[in-house]
């Protein structure tokens, strides 16, 4: 059994950071990519950023420049560094990780649980 596991959300000013962490485990031999999305409400989830095995990053337009994605390979964890918010960042955001796992089955996708994130004075 893998699992995915948020923290990390709350409430922010404008102009503030927050840390996301995404952490697996579970039978797990390697994490392919960690992909970042979020969701507003009414809307479908949308990616924005992205971290690959090899440390390969990109990033959607909305979040380039203000938002660092890494991952700490050895913990199994994923973080989302999110500086200068803004108001329009307020939304639920979600970790999806491609996971190969130990018994030989293919690679799967597996979601977070997603953590909510409110910029607001």
């Amino acid at each position: 059994q893998v699992q995915l596991v948020e923290s990390g959300g709350g409430l922010v000013q404008p102009g503030g950071s927050l840390r996301l962490s995404c952490a697996a485990s579970g039978s797990i031999s390697n994490i392919n990519k960690i992909d970042w999305f979020r969701q507003y409400p009414g809307n479908e989830r949308e990616f924005i950023a992205r971290i690959t095995s090899g440390g390969v990053t990109n990033y959607a337009d909305s979040v380039k420049g203000r938002f660092t994605v890494s991952r700490d390979g050895a913990k199994n964890t994923g973080y989302l560094q999110m500086n200068s918010l803004k108001p329009d960042d307020t939304a639920a955001y979600y970790c999806y990780a491609i996971i190969v796992r130990t018994d030989g089955r293919l690679p799967a996708g597996y979601w977070g649980q997603g953590t909510q994130v409110t910029v607001s004075s």
